[in-house]
């Protein structure tokens, strides 16, 4: 299956106050059971439109022209989608939109038929996974395991620990794991095991993968792989992601 081209015309996060608010879904979504309308609720078989947005409008806060103006796009079921676009042109803020963490200013955005206040943040956030760009993604103090599995329920089952480990094998990873003494329990973080910028990016892409989304967006996600491991990633999420938004740097 080819990517989809579409055309466009499209702070580092410094304090624990604000890295809380990052992990906030998660931690919610980890403590409370699933509800009706989260991910189960829709049909969300090949072909199914995920997410369907239109004729968006995003405006930042103090600025007079809008960067997203009559924007739509749809995101089905096992679609693989590139976006591509210069630095300004609005893909990071399209990327945080679909994803349910900014509000646009107007137009729709839907997802099974639902709006995000209909559907609800938490199930949003939960349905569509979204990997920021580096800076913008975090390694929390705790171990590999919580930080892998920040998308699931709370402690995790044996099967979510060796789901998550098999995971960091097939993204290249159990190279890591054999030289940490704790293996998928060391501790990482400021504190804890200091991990490598792939490493690190592979671990983002990994805790999207596990939190079981209907889509997953890579916002320029794998900028610091090297071509072999880059292969090897991509072919995984190939693979494995339920649908794909592809964003990159034109």
């Amino acid at each position: 299956m080819a990517f989809r081209q579409l055309g466009t015309g499209l702070e580092q996060l410094v304090n624990a106050r604000v890295a809380f608010e990052q992990i906030r879904p998660f931690w919610q979504a980890a403590l409370r059971p699933q509800e009706l309308g989260d991910n189960n609720a829709g049909d969300f078989s090949v072909g199914a439109t995920v997410v369907d947005a239109r004729n968006l409008i995003y405006r930042h806060a103090g600025r007079i022209e809008p960067v997203l103006t009559g924007v739509n796009i749809s995101i089905r079921s096992q679609d693989r989608i590139l976006l591509e676009g210069a630095s300004g042109s609005g893909k990071s803020t399209l990327a945080a939109i679909l994803a349910g963490q900014r509000q646009t200013e107007a137009g729709l955005c839907l997802s099974g038929g639902l709006d995000r206040t209909s559907l609800g943040n938490r199930a949003w956030r939960r349905r569509i996974a979204l990997v920021p760009q580096f800076h913008e993604n975090h390694i929390f103090m705790g171990s590999l395991a919580f930080n892998l599995l920040l998308g699931r329920n709370w402690p995790p089952s044996m099967a979510d620990l060796q789901a998550a480990e098999a995971l960091c094998k097939a993204l290249g990873m159990e190279a890591l794991l054999e030289r940490m003494p704790g293996g998928i329990f060391q501790q990482v973080g400021e504190t804890g095991w200091q991990l490598s910028h792939g490493e690190r990016e592979r671990i983002f892409i990994a805790r999207a993968l596990l939190q079981n989304p209907k889509a997953i967006i890579l916002d320029e996600s794998v900028s610091s792989l090297d071509p072999q491991t880059l292969q090897a990633t991509m072919t995984l999420l190939w693979e494995q992601a339920p649908a794909l938004l592809l964003i990159v740097h034109a």
